[in-house]
Order: C-alpha cells, then structure tokens, then sequence
C-alpha cells in the first residue's frame, strides 16, 4: 500500500503546478484496446501491479465491463510520470468504445486537452473512431495516435517487415485524412499526426511493448528487432526493452498540451461569455486564484458519500466548505463536503484542487452533467454538451412489488442524472415509467443496473422503437380558441429548413446567445429581417416567431403561448411522439381586456389545439430512427451481408473491398433491427464484423403510418382511430 501511498502524495503535490499537469482521454472504437491500455499506463506508474495490467481491467470496476469484456462507464485516473528528470501528473480517462455509450465520450471530451487516439492495426479506422475524433477535434482537444495490437499483423496476418510498415502508414495517412476534413485549420496549425515527429506510436498494449520513433533513439529498439521478436515470439524482450507505458506516457508529455496551453484555445470554443470579466481572464490564464469555474462531466453515486460530481475546473480552487451555485437551477448555496480525485474506482480526499485539474467532489446537490458550477452568483454558462446520437429506442418498467414504486421513481431520477443521453419519462396517469436509450445494449446496461446496484427488482416490457412527428406540407391561419371563446391565437405552421435544423443541433442557433448575434446568423442563413429578430422559443429543433404587431396585453401572456406550445411539441396529434423539425409563426392574437379570462386555463389549451389541428391539416407524419449498418465480410458471405440490410427495409449504398474482405455500408430503420445481431451471425456462419451508429430520422413509408400510428396508440391507451384536425380544433 506504501506505493500507492506515496503516488497520491506526488499527486496531491503536482496538482499545484498546472505547468506539469497533462489531462488526456483514451478514445477508439470498441474492441480495439483502450482498457488493457490503461492497464498497462497504470501499472508503468505503479498504481496496479505489472503481472495483471491487460487481464485486471481497472478502470472497469463496474462488475457488468468485467462480465462482457467492454467497457461502459468513462473512468478517471491520476498517475504520475517522470520524464526527461521531471515528474508529471497525468489526469487519464479511459471512455467506452461502443456506440450506445458514445454520449461518455463526449463528457470526457469537456474534461480532458489531449486524447490518445487508439487504432487496431489489422482492422483500421471503424466508423466509431471517426465519431470520437469529432467528437475530439469538435472540442479542441489535440489528439495523438497509438496504433495497437502490431504483432497481429505479424503473427495473423503474415506480413513481412516492408508490408508492415506500408500498413501502418496506411493507418496515419486515414486517420490524419479526417483530421484535415473535420478541422483543417488545427490540422495546418501543427496536429498532423507524424511518426517522425514523435505523434504515433506502434505496439502490442496485451503484451505490454511499444515504439515510437524517438523513444528508438533512447532504447536503440528498431521496427526490425519488433518484426523479429513478433516473428519469434518474444514479447518479453521488447516489454523490457521498450516497455509501454514509457512510450505513450512519454508522447503524452511531449506532446499534448498542459492546461495552461490548452485553455486560451479550449474556453473560446466552450464558454461564449464575456472574455474581458474576471471569471473569463481567470479562466483563460487557468488561474487558481480567481472565481471558480467548473463544468461537471460526470455523476456517479457512491453508497457512503452520496452524489460525487466529476468535472473539470478552469479556474478558481476547490476546498471543503466552499460555498458554490450551479448556474441554471435555483441561487442556492450548494457547500462542498468533500474534495478529491479518482485513482480508477477510489476516491482519494485532498485538502484543495487548484484550476487545470479534474476534481471529485460531493456536496453539489444541484448539479447535473453539463452543470456550470462557480463562486459567482451570475456567470455565463459553458456550452451544453451536444450528443451525436438521440435515444432511438425505449423500454417499459414497472416496480414487480407495489411497495417498491416510491423506490422506483426515485432511482430513475438518479439514473437520469447519471446518464444525460437517457430519457426519463414518468407517466402519472398511467403508472408507466419509460427509458429511452441509445440501443437494445445501452437499455439492457440500465436496467441491470437498477436491479443489480439499486436494488429495485423491476419488469421490462420488450424495447419499442421512439418515433418522432414532423409536418410535411404548410398550412397559414390556423384558428385555437379559448373553452371561454373569448380568446383567439392564430398560426402558421411549415417545416423548418434542414439547414436551420442542423445548425440547431450544432448550437449555431440558441436561445442562449445575444438577441442580435442569433439575428445575424438567420439573416445569413436566408431569413427575413422580420422573422430573424422576433425568434420567441426555440424547444428541440421547433420554432416560435412571434409576428403580431402591437397587440395588448400579449407581453403578460406570452409565456402561457409558450407553455401551450411546450405541451403539443411533447406529445403530438398522431401518436402522442415528440414533434421535430416545426417551423411556427404567431401571425395574430385577440385577447379579453380582463386578465382573470385569460389565465392559463384557457390560452394553454387553446395554443395547444391550434399547433395540434394545425399540424394533422399541413400534413403530419411519422418519423422513424434509422442507423447506419458497417458489414464485413470475406468475400463469399457478400451476398448474405447485403440481404441482411435490404431485407429489413434497408438500402446498401456502399461497398468497399480490401484484401479478401469486403465491407457493405447501407443503413436501415431501427424499428427492423431487433435480433439482427443474431441473425447476421447465423447468416454469415459467425464471420461478420458489424457495427451501427444512429443516423437520424427518416419519414415513415406512406402506405405504413397508418399501421404503425393506430399501433402506438393502442399501446399508449388512446382512441384507435386515426385522429382528425377537429378533434383539436373547435369548429364553430
């Protein structure tokens, strides 16, 4: 114990001197691995013992990673390195590779500077390394890459020496291809990956070795004494000679940037407020005596200390006792009761975190992932999170004993604020609690959990696929009366422009920006001056404009519009899904003089059955959750890969050979892909690779909807029928 002891004091002493302080995250697709490296970098700094690292998977202290071999949860370390006579503390995450905890990956992103870009040298970029270099690149976080498992190439694949190294310059030459499509300016600006610079590293993490090109010049270790030892088997050799950790540790240092290089770049891109306040100097100097400013990336809850919120602090100090406020809940004081950090599964309790580190701390009650946390009453916030993918499917649970339900509701509400990329829905009226996630995986994960650690025995119905609604056609005037008659709202709906819509979703257009930069950018995008400057709400990827001229009264009632409109785009006309992608124009208003007639009983519903019985007359449809499909195969199991895509209403738009193996690119709708993976297995006599990731959402097939619809809304308990636009809409 005396050496993990003695880390945590050369830990708790580094972290002062934000100078020597590297954050870095371990990002790759699924499989390729990410943990048996942070195996390895553990045990280099002597934090696990050498003979476990790769078989003790530390960071995946969750007991479901060790049962199926991934991991799930995105865990931090603290470790320290020495290098060229100095020592360094490296704050390390190791993130989830599998598509359905992609939204891991992006919290990590906020909290680290650097990312280790893990690639397999016999299988290449997947499409889930290209999420995460986004996802990366998106951040600012600079990358370097370590291209793992080289003595497949040897041993499996039986390469000689000069097709080796062919091969893995194949690999640089893909992953800095995207690196300069994804963000050239970066790319030009030194984050070309080069292995003569020092920025990719070769090696084998299951057998504990690697090289990089001036790591050859310490060690006199060259590419053909790897080839030869691969070739003879002597793994031993190379783990003593070029051990590692030492490699990739050593690039780490070298090259990613400490936080004080890191965060003049980084706070530009996350944090939109005013650089020249206190709280934006502090946080672009990393200054440890300025306001505290953290972004929580991660909660977890821990049986004896409660919620522990992880996160990164750009500036500002944390000690017990501080008194802080999470921006965006109510002005309370939230007072820390504990202070520390993560060495893999256990928390460590120091006196104080200084800025440019990553803090453990209990005591935040109002904090959520994405939450801004600061001494400051007022601060602007940082950037939300935005996540790649949406939740496309959903499970039914209910409490197996009545005694439990109370239980129930509250381990949700945990779960939720564990895991923002869930959704959480608690239906009073009928008692039944939705979760929505990324996949049948992500669901099966969540619910084990709340049996396992929460102990809520629970029933699951089978997963049913989230659609969303949409209009496809305009309708002007749509008339929503008050129950009293005395109120009138009239509006105009269309669909939003996809362009609009995606620069929604990439946060190009908020309700958080100034009034007139929001202008600007829809000016730009083709809007009229009218609409651009009287954006009202934006909910989702819907909009409010608010068109009326000089009507009274409407400044007092606009926020009951506002809630009227909230409660149709949650639910709406045809099956009670969310409403997506809906352009709405609040064209007129006549209101009663008498505030007491027109209090929310009666604009609520009135805004509500206008936007409903205006979308069923523009013409409302379904859409479904589609993903994209990556099949490879050897080439004699071609055809059973593409009929495996186009027999689930799907479309093969790609095919690429390499070698004996082809790979089928083709997406296909969520609600087809239940037991695919079975299916492809038997299908392919168990030699396909495959791997899917959401792709968006597609209209429903016109001669479908109404099937699909009338059985969504049997199973929600509505009225059978297809509904009409004057159930929503009085006609008198």
């Amino acid at each position: 114990m005396s050496r993990g002891k003695k880390t945590v004091e050369r830990v708790v002493e580094l972290m002062k001197d934000p100078k020597h302080i590297r954050n870095i995250g371990i990002v790759a697709h699924i499989d390729h691995g990410k943990t048996t490296l942070s195996d390895n970098l553990l045990a280099g700094a002597g934090i696990i013992s050498e003979e476990l690292a790769g078989k003790q998977l530390f960071m995946d202290s969750d007991a479901e990673e060790q049962a199926r071999g991934i991991t799930i949860d995105a865990s931090n370390v603290s470790m320290v390195h020495e290098f060229e006579g100095q020592d360094y503390l490296i704050n390390m995450i190791d993130t989830p590779g599998h598509v359905d905890f992609g939204g891991d990956v992006t919290r990590a992103m906020r909290a680290v500077d650097g990312a280790v870009v893990l690639v397999d040298a016999v299988e290449g970029t997947m499409p889930q390394t290209e999420t995460v270099l986004r996802q990366a690149l998106k951040e600012q976080v600079r990358p370097v890459l370590f291209i793992n498992k080289v003595d497949r190439l040897v041993n499996e694949l039986k390469v000689d020496e000069t097709e080796m190294q062919i091969r893995l310059g194949k690999v640089i030459d893909k992953v800095n291809k995207l690196i300069k499509g994804m963000n050239e300016e970066s790319y030009n600006n030194g984050w070309k990956l080069d292995a003569s610079q020092g920025t990719v590293a070769f090696g084998s993490a299951l057998y504990n070795w690697a090289i990089s090109v001036p790591y050859m010049k310490k060690s006199g270790v060259s590419f053909k004494d790897v080839y030869e030892k691969c070739r003879s088997g002597d793994m031993k050799y190379l783990a003593k000679h070029s051990p590692l950790y030492e490699v990739v540790l050593d690039m780490v240092v070298h090259h990613l940037p400490n936080p004080l290089e890191a965060q003049p770049r980084r706070v530009n891109v996350i944090w939109h407020g005013d650089k020249t306040t206190k709280e934006g100097k502090s946080m672009l100097a990393c200054d440890a005596t300025g306001p505290v400013a953290m972004m929580v990336t991660d909660i977890s809850f821990d049986p004896h200390a409660g919620e522990v919120a992880t996160g990164r602090l750009f500036s500002g100090s944390l000690k017990r006792g501080d008194g802080l406020y999470v921006m965006g809940s109510a002005k309370k004081e939230n007072r820390l009761q504990q202070v520390g950090i993560f060495m893999g599964p256990k928390r460590v309790e120091v006196e104080e975190i200084v800025a440019g580190n990553i803090a453990a701390v209990t005591g935040l009650r109002d904090a959520m992932v994405g939450s801004t946390v600061t001494s400051l009453l007022d601060m602007f916030p940082f950037e939300s999170l935005k996540h790649y993918s949406e939740p496309v499917m959903t499970v039914a649970v209910e409490a197996k004993n009545m005694k439990d339900l109370p239980k129930l509701v509250e381990v949700l509400r945990q779960v939720a604020k564990e895991d923002p990329t869930l959704g959480i829905a608690i239906n009073e009226e009928t008692g039944e609690h939705l979760i929505s996630g990324m996949g049948e995986l992500h669901l099966e994960i969540v619910t084990g959990r709340i049996k396992r650690d929460k102990g809520v025995e629970i029933v699951t119905s089978e997963p049913i696929v989230v659609y969303r609604e949409t209009v496809t056609g305009k309708v002007e005037s749509v008339e929503g009366k008050s129950p009293n008659r005395h109120n009138r709202f009239y509006f105009d709906l269309e669909p939003l422009p996809d362009e609009i819509v995606d620069m929604i979703k990439a946060g190009e257009i908020s309700m958080n920006q100034p009034a007139i930069e929001r202008r600007d950018v829809l000016l730009k995008a083709g809007f009229d001056k009218d609409e651009a400057k009287n954006v009202k709400h934006i909910k989702g990827t819907n909009m409010l404009f608010d068109m009326t001229k000089g009507v009274q009264y409407l400044n007092e009632t606009m926020e009951l519009i506002i809630e009227g409109i909230n409660e149709a785009l949650a639910g709406g006309p045809l099956a009670d899904e969310p409403v997506q992608n809906l352009k709405m124009r609040l064209v007129d208003v006549k209101l009663h003089e008498d505030a007491i007639h027109r209090g929310p009983a009666q604009v609520i519903p009135a805004v509500r059955g206008a936007i409903k019985g205006g979308m069923l007359i523009a013409g409302d449809s379904l859409l479904e959750p589609v993903q994209k499909i990556q099949i490879t195969v050897p080439m004699d199991q071609m055809g059973a890969a593409t009929s495996q895509i186009q027999g689930r209403r799907g479309q093969v738009f790609d095919m690429q050979s390499e070698g004996d193996t082809i790979t089928v690119v083709g997406k296909a709708p969520v609600a087809e892909l239940f037991g695919f993976s079975g299916d492809i297995r038997s299908a392919t006599e168990g030699r396909a690779m495959w791997n899917t990731e959401f792709s968006g959402f597609e209209l429903v097939p016109n001669n479908m909807v109404k099937e699909v619809v009338i059985g969504i809304r049997k199973r929600k308990g509505l009225k059978d029928q297809m509904p009409t636009p004057s159930d929503y809409l009085s006609v008198q």
